[in-house]
């Protein structure tokens, strides 16, 4: 089978790429640039980058600048993270919004670069209103994701208009069969193919490398919280079986046998191993001061709802602000129901102290905390573990954080 050939409708433009921005000009060598008719414009998905007979009907300083805009697009991996996201949010994913916070960071590192896009250009600078060089040190992919999907509602729909508005038309594909973002067999390669790129570019004092830009979108391993709060909650809440020292082991009870049998000395003695210890409780406790957006809430509600199914663990789900508002039962068989009919009040401050002391009269095996942090704590440890969960890291007199911003 005849091998792709080189697109004829980039060349030039990565030609020129060579003299005014070694460091697009050398990420550009590990990227596959094919011509497709299948386009409109630019597309990318994994490493290739297709460019369709839009692309070619442009003046050269925007084939250059746009051609830069996707080559930066496989450097940093966004088709394979995007797979990666879609994989840990199934129905809930949104693509587009994927994209504009991709396309938002791009535009950002290729305007401050000196190059020129096709007008209007989407920037997360816009979005956040923030200076560019600030968001590029500041924001990865998955963050600014997380930060837009938050605003739910009215304030979303109007986030797509805006961004329709700037020119943004999705141009990314996920990568099929990637793996999570960071962790793939090509990821150590273009952590070091950027670093090569860039110092090459600060070397020619021109282009990307030559701003000395820190980028925070660089990829680079992570463990998403949905695979940490299913470890954490694993480890404390599998049921183990343990000693029974009143009765003895099968084992012990032959060699016995044999020892009277034989007229020797009968063995050590071995306990029998008991039943499983009585099933274990987990406590939910969901701040609703109003501080966890919507849905960041419905996706973590979902998480620990499939714990409790997978674990077959009852757990007990506790709404509080100031007080306890309402306490409800997590089964494995009705959690869905449970969450769905859920009512959370809004607005008011928040207090730990009666969700702990509460939680005093029964403790239970493990306790998970949805909030922001915001208020007053027990200062002494409970006797179980606790697991604070919120969107932004905070100091906790014990226990252990984790952070739900990507």
């Amino acid at each position: 089978m005849a091998k792709p050939r080189h697109s004829a409708r980039a060349t030039a433009a990565l030609q020129a790429l060579a003299e005014c921005d070694p460091a697009l000009a050398a990420l550009g060598l590990w990227c596959q640039h094919r011509d497709s008719d299948a386009v409109d414009m630019v597309q990318t998905q994994g490493t290739q980058i297709s460019y369709g007979p839009g692309f070619a009907a442009l003046p050269r300083h925007l084939q250059i600048g746009l051609a830069g805009h996707h080559i930066l697009h496989v450097a940093l991996q966004h088709s394979a993270r995007m797979a990666a996201m879609q994989a840990r949010q199934g129905v809930g994913f949104d693509a587009d919004l994927w994209q504009i916070a991709c396309d938002g960071l791009v535009n950002d590192a290729i305007l401050a670069a000196g190059h020129a896009l096709p007008r209007p250009a989407l920037t997360a600078s816009q979005l956040l209103r923030t200076a560019p060089g600030a968001v590029l040190a500041a924001w990865d992919a998955e963050r600014l994701y997380h930060k837009l999907h938050a605003r739910g509602g009215a304030a979303l729909a109007q986030l797509r208009a805006q961004a329709q508005m700037q020119g943004f038309r999705p141009d990314l594909a996920p990568e099929e069969g990637a793996h999570p973002a960071g962790t793939g067999p090509d990821a150590g390669d273009w952590r070091g193919h950027l670093a090569r790129a860039l110092a090459a570019g600060r070397a020619a004092g021109v282009g990307l490398g030559a701003l000395g830009l820190r980028l925070a979108d660089l990829p680079r391993p992570f463990v998403p919280w949905e695979q940490v709060l299913r470890r954490w909650l694993a480890q404390r809440l599998v049921p183990c079986p343990g000693a029974s020292p009143l009765r003895p082991a099968r084992r012990w009870l032959a060699l016995a046998g044999q020892a009277v049998a034989s007229g020797t000395a009968p063995p050590p003695w071995q306990p029998a191993t008991s039943s499983l210890r009585p099933q274990p409780r987990l406590a939910i406790a969901l701040d609703a001061s109003g501080s966890v957006s919507a849905p960041l809430l419905r996706r973590f509600l979902a998480e620990a709802g499939g714990a409790v199914r997978r674990l077959n663990t009852p757990a007990t789900l506790i709404v509080f602000d100031t007080e306890i508002r309402s306490t409800a039962a997590l089964g494995p068989a009705d959690w869905r129901k449970t969450i769905a009919q859920l009512v959370l009040p809004e607005g008011g401050g928040t207090n730990f102290r009666p969700v702990f002391a509460q939680l005093s009269q029964q403790p239970p095996d493990a306790l998970i905390v949805l909030s922001d942090l915001d208020g007053p704590m027990p200062q002494q440890p409970p006797p179980y573990p606790v697991l604070w969960a919120c969107p932004v890291a905070q100091p906790v007199p014990f226990g252990r954080v984790l952070v739900l911003a990507r």
